[in-house]
């Protein structure tokens, strides 16, 4: 899952939502409802894009944020997980 997000910010950042959605579409847990709110922020669909960030239990920052957003996930799927090698 951790890589598969991972690539997902990646075509985030170039943005090439489309794929990104199609990874973020099949994976479950808040930091992946947060990838698909700013897939959806960079489509331009504000209302789907807000639907996910609430499903992530995240503040919806607006689409002027979205670089920030891309930002702070890639922090996100970067930082090392409690338990991980």
């Amino acid at each position: 899952m951790a890589e598969a997000l991972a690539r997902a910010v990646a075509l985030l950042a170039s943005g090439d939502w489309r794929q990104a959605h199609a990874i973020v579409q099949d994976e479950k847990g808040a930091l992946a409802a947060w990838l698909h709110g700013i897939v959806h922020t960079l489509e331009g669909d504000l209302d789907n894009a807000r639907y996910w960030y609430r499903r992530a239990e995240r503040a919806f920052p607006g689409p002027d944020a979205v670089r920030d957003e891309i930002a702070a996930a890639r922090r996100a799927v970067e930082s090392p997980r409690p338990g991980a090698p």
